[in-house]
């Protein structure tokens, strides 16, 4: 099974039912995925925040959700996270592509990378980073994990983890 399914498979046995997402090559196969999933309601977001807010909605309509999203963004949505996301103690599992490592290709990808972990950790966001494709064998433990707590996490996922740039 590819790595894309299991992770698709772990939103749905986890009942996640509304998955939005933003553009990106290295999450390209999740994302189709959870496009085709039938038990999937997706919604692609112009942003990231907007994501956030969309997820939000569901959530208050009593359904789980997931955004999957680059971390190139993260900074523009760190008062998305705290005054809504983890102020109304919002389960939201974050899948991320972690651009900007070792062989990165653009230059712009590199400068975010250096600061993503660091802002995460600052507002109190538990954060898991994939390497190898094995380290989804714990996906589902970190769904369980956020749906116990009501608090978002972030699944970091760098180029190895999806085969290269």
């Amino acid at each position: 099974m590819s790595v894309d399914n299991v992770i698709i498979d772990g939103f749905v046995n986890n009942k996640v039912e509304f998955i939005t997402t933003v553009p990106c090559k290295q999450l390209g196969g999740v994302i189709d995925a959870a496009e085709k999933h039938p038990d999937i309601y997706h919604i692609p977001s112009n942003k990231e925040d907007e994501g956030m807010g969309l997820c939000a909605g569901a959530f208050m309509g009593g359904k789980r959700s997931a955004i999957i999203m680059q971390n190139t963004a993260i900074g523009v949505t760190i008062n998305t996270l705290v005054t809504l996301t983890q102020y109304y103690r919002m389960p939201l599992p974050m899948l991320i592509s972690y651009r900007g490592e070792l062989g990165e290709p653009v230059a712009c990808q590199a400068e975010m990378a250096v600061h993503t972990k660091a802002l995460l950790a600052q507002i109190n966001i538990p954060t898991y980073h994939f390497h190898k494709q094995s380290d989804a064998d714990e996906f589902d433990k970190i769904l369980k994990y956020t749906f116990m707590c009501n608090k978002p996490v972030a699944i970091l996922t760098d180029a190895s983890f999806w085969g290269g740039y």
